[in-house]
């Protein structure tokens, strides 16, 4: 057999982040400020981001945005995150296709969220700033920033979506012990959340109710910047690290990708692996496929509308440019609690638009049970989030199948889930079912 695994020497680690909004032809509408209505300059975002990070969001000129040499040396702690042949799955399925996997479940904390959680927290802690909020849906991003605050000597302040503080309780504790305070949202501790349960006492939460909170907190604490974990065109920038590694090992394996596939919530992930190889799209022609795979309860790419919307449900953020189901939307209780979310991030939209990437939406039942095939193939038991990723490369090797076609698909396993067994139990006890968007 050929190797399975493909890893870069330190000295080919990336240096630098790619920024493709230099590259596209069309740039994303502005953010607007909601009362003037102008677009957002990067000194309106001081107040709530770093202000390196606040310039890299409005950064439409730098392809390659130099990375910080202690972010640098943090990353050597896990990356590069090898590259796999996915062998097993390609003999489970009986398909010609070739499919290789990123793996960013060997990070410290599990997922490819640490790639911009340690960048953020080194930017707060070089402006002197003493403490961080931030929300968390499944807990993946929430883990990442409380490992990263805690390297950096930084205080953090964790809002996460209630329904997964319930279903999944030792994220709660990993957090804890990186010492991290950790709230169930929506919470009394802030307006936004007294506000939503006053309307709602039984409201179980959603990542925009989660923001609202983290923000208030963080507009309201000396010396407290707030953080997030995707949505934002930094924290994509952050991300492509993965793609960046990939485009390498993929030469490393003699093969490049007809097809790049990973689950959508706000875009980070889907970003980081997609973007480097798709600046190859724009630039030199290549005809690479890009799929993004999100839950059938929450399809804003699929069902959704591109305007002008909040970032979160209390209208706190910038309005921004993005195919959302609208601020207010209140998502089924699924358990890939990452990808309950409203919004797309507005690079990712304006891609979108302009048909250079695609959307599909998978049911919660599907993913689990294309989860569970990768893990008897592979031996890896994704995250519910990544599993909607397998669910859609397991379509595309089976359609490689009907036709004879020996494609090429790469996909991003964004995290492993060792923390959502909860999830499988209820999946294999046949306790969990399909949600639909109800337009």
């Amino acid at each position: 057999m050929q190797t399975k695994r493909f890893f870069l020497p330190e000295n080919e680690l990336p240096t630098q982040w790619y920024n493709i909004q230099a590259d596209m032809v069309n740039k994303p509408l502005p953010m607007l400020n909601p009362a003037t209505k102008e677009p957002v300059k990067a000194e309106d975002l001081y107040p709530l981001f770093a202000k390196e990070l606040a310039q890299q969001e409005l950064n439409r000129t730098d392809r390659w945005i130099d990375i910080p040499e202690e972010v640098r040396e943090m990353y050597k702690f896990y990356r590069s995150t090898p590259l796999v042949r996915a062998y097993g799955l390609e003999k489970a399925l009986g398909t010609p296709a070739h499919i290789y996997f990123k793996n960013e479940s060997v990070s410290p904390v599990g997922s490819h969220k640490l790639n911009s959680a340690i960048a953020q927290a080194y930017y707060c802690k070089k402006e002197g700033v003493k403490n961080v909020t931030t929300e968390t849906g499944a807990g993946q991003w929430g883990t990442a920033l409380s490992y990263a605050a805690n390297v950096f000597g930084l205080e953090a302040a964790v809002y996460q979506v209630k329904i997964s503080y319930e279903q999944k309780p030792y994220r709660r504790s990993i957090m804890q012990v990186f010492g991290a305070q950790v709230t169930p949202s929506p919470s009394m501790s802030t307006r936004a959340g007294k506000d939503i349960l006053t309307a709602n006492p039984t409201y179980q939460g959603s990542l925009g109710t989660a923001i609202s909170e983290a923000v208030e907190l963080a507009q309201m604490t000396p010396d407290c910047k707030y953080t997030l974990g995707s949505v934002m065109s930094h924290v994509t920038l952050h991300q492509t690290v993965i793609g960046l590694e990939a485009e390498k090992q993929m030469e490393m394996a003699g093969e490049y990708p007809d097809m790049v596939i990973a689950c959508f919530g706000g875009g980070s992930n889907f970003g980081g692996i997609s973007f480097p190889f798709m600046r190859h799209n724009i630039l030199e022609g290549r005809k690479t496929r890009f799929i993004a795979a999100e839950p059938a309860s929450c399809p804003k790419l699929t069902k959704g509308k591109f305007e002008y919307d909040f970032g979160d449900e209390s209208g706190y953020t910038p309005l921004m440019p993005m195919f959302t189901l609208g601020h207010k939307f209140a998502p089924a209780n699924i358990h890939a609690g990452g990808l309950r979310y409203h919004g797309a991030g507005i690079i990712v939209s304006q891609l979108l638009k302009d048909g250079m990437m695609e959307a599909v939406d998978i049911n919660q039942l599907d993913s689990f049970k294309a989860g569970c095939l990768f893990a008897k193939a592979e031996g890896i038991i994704p995250a519910p989030e990544s599993c909607h990723a397998i669910a859609a490369t397991i379509k595309e090797a089976l359609e490689c199948k009907e036709s004879g076609e020996s494609k090429v698909i790469l996909f991003n396993l964004s995290g492993h889930g060792l923390m959502d067994m909860t999830a499988y139990d209820n999946y294999l006890a046949g306790n969990l079912t399909n949600f639909s968007y109800n337009e």
